[in-house]
């Protein structure tokens, strides 16, 4: 059982979501949450109601800690918003006081302090930091936060570009703060989109700020598009895990008669692939679908031919197989009989013994010195 986060006389439960993981030791909330809650607490900057926009707060730790103020909770992740609704729910708390907004939106003006767990993806930082900037109040209180080994001088030089004059706190538990103030006026603006030409195709395609492989094909996916199955007219696909939809992309351009749901659970993703089928083929948009879910779980049973899938490894900052886990699962359930999920993965994932438990059955298609591609029907 998950010890429950208590902090400032708060004791809340906080799970991680899907609540379903197979590793349930990995906790819903970080040291870098923790300094963020005592330092207002101790500088009493929430001692009264002010109006709090909260970036990137993974499963609910700041926002249910925080939700007797007036939040605004910014995040790419459905997941994490899943999990935020889900923690809310669970400690009886009231949901009257929140707004969960996607990366992808304007951010509300009218904000006093601003709270910035500090992303992944630089393309994604630097884009959340042009917004700040452009969208808020120069008096805006704004404090960042982040494992302190992960807060390097080149990061400090991102906000200070940015936003401008920043400084850090000591570090506590190994998490450490970020303060800015808004006094750049040559600040650097940042847009969420970059394009760039697919190779050997006539094609361009269009990344949103938190789509992984942002500035050209992945090495994974290039090798995943040489292994495709051989797709026939009105077949039922998925691209699971779908980031930009390439490999959609490229069953549609030799395929045009079948049916692609374009899935992933980050709002940049959904909205990069949703584009990068406009834009390059047009007069396929009505067979595509485009979705945000928990891996399939709103998909209907025996409903689908084939899963293409490159599955995480990780969530936010932990390592952790559950995900491809629940895609396999997933992908088992939606499946019709005689239906195929082939993947990609790293060679050292194993991913082979996970298929061969869920499906009885896996197939080497492909590999080399670092991926496989692995094909599993469903009996």
């Amino acid at each position: 059982m998950i010890s429950p986060f208590i902090i400032n006389d708060k004791n809340l439960f906080l799970d991680r979501f899907p609540t379903g993981q197979v590793n349930r030791s990995l906790q819903a909330w970080d040291a870098a949450d923790e300094y963020l809650l005592n330092y207002l607490e101790q500088e009493q900057l929430a001692s009264s109601q002010k109006k709090i926009l909260i970036f990137n707060d993974s499963f609910g730790a700041l926002s249910c800690n925080l939700i007797q103020h007036q939040l605004y909770c910014v995040n790419d992740s459905f997941l994490s918003h899943q999990g935020i609704e889900h923690n809310i729910d669970q400690n009886g708390l009231s949901n009257d006081n929140i707004s969960l907004l996607t990366s992808l939106e304007d951010l509300p003006t009218d904000i006093d302090i601003v709270l910035f767990k500090i992303p992944k993806s630089k393309a994604l930082l630097c884009y959340q930091l042009s917004q700040i900037k452009q969208q808020l109040n120069k008096n805006v209180i704004f404090i960042a936060a982040d494992r302190a080994k992960e807060i390097h001088s080149s990061t400090l030089k991102l906000f200070e570009n940015y936003l401008g004059s920043t400084k850090t706190s000591l570090a506590v538990k190994k998490a450490r703060l970020v303060f800015s103030e808004f006094d750049n006026d040559n600040a650097l603006s940042a847009t969420s989109i970059s394009s760039w030409p697919l190779e050997n195709t006539d094609y361009t395609l269009h990344n949103h700020a938190n789509v992984y492989a942002r500035e050209k094909l992945d090495i994974g996916a290039r090798y995943f598009m040489q292994n495709l199955p051989v797709v026939k007219a009105d077949t039922q696909v998925i691209d699971l895990g779908c980031g930009n939809g390439v490999i959609g992309l490229q069953v549609l351009s030799k395929q045009p008669d079948a049916h692609v749901h374009f899935i992933d659970e980050s709002y940049m993703a959904i909205e990069s692939a949703k584009l990068n089928i406009q834009e390059n083929l047009p007069a396929v948009v009505e067979q595509c679908h485009f979705q945000l879910n928990d891996c399939l779980t709103s998909v209907e049973g025996g409903s689908v031919d084939l899963v293409l899938c490159n599955p995480p490894f990780h969530q936010q900052t932990a390592t952790t197989d559950h995900i491809a886990w629940q895609m396999f699962k997933d992908s088992h359930r939606v499946l019709k009989k005689g239906g195929e999920l082939r993947i990609i993965g790293n060679r050292q994932l194993a991913y082979h013994i996970k298929l061969k438990r869920i499906f009885g059955n896996e197939k080497l298609i492909a590999s080399n010195d670092k991926f496989v591609t692995i094909s599993a029907i469903k009996r």
